[in-house]
């Protein structure tokens, strides 16, 4: 995604922004998502901030935050230190938009800032897990660092950095995941589980790739059938089945009017509980109601907020949620009522704000754990049946309760009861959810439900997970672990076989050539390549398929067994990969002159930089090494590169998994010292050669003939026989056994053109004969 922007040059001093790209995975700079901007300073590269007076000042005390920013000299207040020693308005530019998001509440972290060959002229990189919220952080930036600069001389320059963050807040808040859903996909990235976001804004996610994933919406998974969400919204139905399965449940019927509803509180015995019959929140739920008027009252507002309203016999007790994930208790916590103390002088709206709304752990957003208390239908209930009213002041000393089970926000997993912990799952495990949040209500959580007349009132799908995650009191629960376990047990990773090929030319024939041997193998292979978007011999796009869009829309197919992506040098710098990490990356050669010039390559370091991200992003990657959690064993992945090229021959020094060399020329120095020595971290001695018109796995000093180029269909020359040898590589990689690779070969080898029907027949016959075989 790239957005241009042209200025005027006005001759103010200005920071321009003339490009901004969200690169969106692996990429140049990282292995996460950034906005790479090309910032245009003008004038301002005459003007390091130890030149700029008051500069320093200001951005101290409109951000002083960053104080955490350890900048080059790794220490805390390090970017502070460069600020006052004098550094340059992109580099401040990068510190502060980072910062801002930190402040909103979308982590970050990465940034660099490089000058271009064009003076003035920088390119800024910032972490950018949704690029809206990070290039409105951005624009925020440009604003708070001109602000400081104070080039204008107002006499009193400021900057609204409370009401930037607050907007910044919403923005996150709206279009970033919500915390119970982040919770899972953070526990998801320490397992070494893939996640790719399907909406721009919401909280559907699938986690793994191909036919191995598995989907989350909020707390509901691909396993929570849509039938058991039907039946928990229906809290009579829920109380039947319940009922009949020996789980305690209080006794109430539905009601038609307020009328029956007093007639049904006297026959079930007051006090009583009316709510709707499918609402949620505790939206229109009144507790232990006892008079006519109140019953009757609270009848009406329960109607507005469901279809029906349902009273039931008061429990005493406490309420309580219990956290069932794949029938096993995870967390649990307790509510907790609320009230205020009379002065003789403030009216309760008044002593609600200051007693309990001023209390810290209370707000809007996920990082409070208790929420705002309002004086709504059901609190002013409370209150009228206690003698009161919202504008009534209250005498001093008088406690005058206002909510009777508050925020679920106290843990107490460790006090239940192991029966309480039993019947909760069971009434999970009999309404059919495998994520459920249980509301009982105990007085005592840890004592059986039958000693104290406890029941369980409620069964919720997709229940939050706020309340175990940050809890007021008590000890945060791994309730996002937990869901990760159930969706991939066994230490599954959701991962599906991806290779990825790129290359200066040559790219497009060795990744259809490894798609076809995938095929043979029996795997559902989806490919996308500048000839268009397969799966197996099924194009599904004519058009150039070689970007993020299309190995994006082939990973997050549920039939995909196996993928191939071709990544040219331009989807590379510009956008990113779409998977975190590959089995096999290829890189066929390189050819510098093929891409100076555009995009303001002018080195063959820059060309360097390049592709060796398609060789970064080899498993087990650098980022996986760091993030993933240490009892997970990561896969090893292998590079497959020409030893012909000596720029891919240093790249190979930065492989984390194996390398396997190819080359048409078997005695070359390279390829002799890695069969002696091996080559990298895991000193893997494979090699693909040709000697005497015979292509030959090598391992060491071992060698196995596969095939004689002269039994291969087709003319070539040397491109298409070093494509062959880097499919054969890639292939071997990938434990493809030698006799089908050796028959795939034969049947396909140089005919390096689209999928055509006669292909697709060949293939079909090479699956029956691998089958004998």
């Amino acid at each position: 995604m790239s957005d241009s922007f042209n200025s005027n040059d006005n001759g103010i001093k200005d920071i321009k922004f003339l490009e901004i790209k969200h690169l969106n995975g692996p990429n140049i700079w990282t292995y996460y998502p950034v906005l790479e901007t090309i910032v245009d300073i003008g004038e301002l590269e005459d003007f390091p901030s130890d030149k700029i007076p008051g500069f320093y000042d200001r951005l101290l005390q409109w951000l002083p935050t960053l104080i955490e920013h350890r900048c080059s000299y790794e220490e805390r207040g390090g970017f502070l230190r460069r600020v006052k020693e004098g550094t340059w308005p992109c580099h401040i530019l990068e510190h502060v938009t980072l910062e801002l998001q930190n402040l909103a509440g979308m982590r970050g972290g990465f940034g660099r800032a490089r000058e271009t060959a064009v003076r003035g002229v920088y390119k800024v990189i910032v972490s950018a897990w949704h690029a809206e919220v990070t290039k409105s952080a951005m624009y925020a930036a440009r604003e708070l660092v001109l602000a400081a600069m104070n080039f204008q001389q107002l006499h009193n320059p400021a900057f609204d950095v409370e009401r930037t963050i607050e907007h910044l807040r919403d923005l996150v808040d709206s279009l970033w995941l919500g915390p119970s859903t982040a919770c899972i996909v953070d526990a998801a990235v320490a397992r070494n589980i893939p996640a790719t976001r399907l909406t721009a804004k919401g909280n559907l996610v699938q986690l793994g790739y191909g036919v191995r994933c598995r989907h989350i919406w909020t707390a509901e998974t691909d396993f929570t059938p849509a039938i058991a969400e039907g039946i928990s919204r229906d809290k009579d139905l829920t109380k039947t089945l319940l009922q009949s399965c020996g789980v305690p449940v209080p006794a109430g019927r539905i009601v038609e009017s307020a009328k029956a509803a007093w007639e049904a509180a006297k026959d079930i015995g007051l006090p009583v509980v009316i709510k709707p019959c499918d609402g949620n929140h505790g939206r229109g739920v009144f507790i232990e109601l006892c008079q006519q008027s109140e019953i009757e009252s609270a009848y009406q507002i329960a109607l507005n907020e469901g279809s029906g309203v349902l009273v039931e016999r008061y429990i005493a007790g406490t309420e309580h949620r219990l956290l069932i994930i794949g029938g096993k208790l995870i967390a649990a916590t307790r509510g907790d009522s609320v009230s205020v103390t009379g002065d003789g002088v403030a009216t309760i709206t008044e002593l609600v704000e200051s007693q309990i709304n001023s209390d810290p752990r209370r707000g809007s957003t996920e990082d409070h754990p208790l929420n705002p208390i309002w004086l709504d239908s059901a609190a002013q209930m409370e209150i009228a049946h206690q003698g009161y009213q919202s504008d009534s002041i209250v005498p001093a000393g008088v406690r005058v309760l206002i909510q009777r089970n508050g925020n679920h926000a106290f843990d107490v997993t460790d006090q239940v009861h192991p029966g309480t912990a039993a019947a909760a799952s069971l009434a999970a495990r009999v309404i059919g959810l495998d994520i459920a949040g249980i509301d009982l209500v105990a007085g005592d959580i840890s004592r059986p439900l039958n000693e104290q007349e406890g029941a369980i009132v409620e069964v919720n799908a997709g229940p939050s997970l706020l309340m175990h995650i940050k809890p007021a009191v008590g000890m945060p629960r791994p309730v996002g672990k937990a869901i990760v376990d159930h969706l991939f047990p066994d230490q599954e990773n959701g991962r599906i076989p991806i290779i990825g090929v790129s290359g200066s030319y040559g790219k497009t024939s060795v990744a259809l050539l490894i798609a076809r041997l995938l095929i043979l193998s029996g795997k559902q292979t989806g490919l996308a390549c500048s000839d268009g978007l397969y799966l197996n011999y099924r194009q599904i796009d004519q058009h150039n398929c070689a970007n993020w869009a299309a190995a994006n829309r082939t990973l997050i197919n549920p039939t995909v067994e196996a993928a191939v992506f071709e990544n040219g040098f331009d989807t590379l710098l510009n956008e990113g990969l779409a998977y975190d990490s590959c089995h096999v990356g290829v890189i066929t050669n390189i050819h510098p002159a093929n891409h100076l010039g555009p995009h303001g390559i002018e080195t063959h370091k820059q060309i360097f930089t390049v592709f060796r991200t398609q060789v970064d992003v080899i498993t087990p990657t650098a980022a996986a090494i760091d993030d993933v959690d240490k009892t997970v064993k990561l896969p090893i992945g292998a590079a497959v590169l020409n030893a012909r090229n000596g720029m891919l021959i240093e790249i190979s020094t930065l492989c984390h998994g194996e390398v396997i060399f190819f080359s048409i020329e078997p005695e070359l120095p390279v390829i002799v010292q890695h069969r002696t020595h091996g080559t990298g971290p895991r000193r893997g001695k494979r090699a693909v050669i040709m000697r005497n018109d015979v292509i030959i796995l090598a391992s060491g000093a071992n060698e196995l003939p596969l095939i004689s180029i002269g039994t291969i269909t087709g003319a070539y020359n040397v491109q298409a026989l070093e494509n062959i040898l880097a499919a054969v590589g890639a292939a071997w990689a990938l434990n493809i056994e030698p006799d089908l690779i050796r028959a795939g070969i034969n049947a396909f080898g140089f005919l390096q053109e689209k999928y055509v029907t006669e292909n697709q027949s060949v293939g079909i016959d090479l699956q029956t004969q691998e089958k004998d075989l």
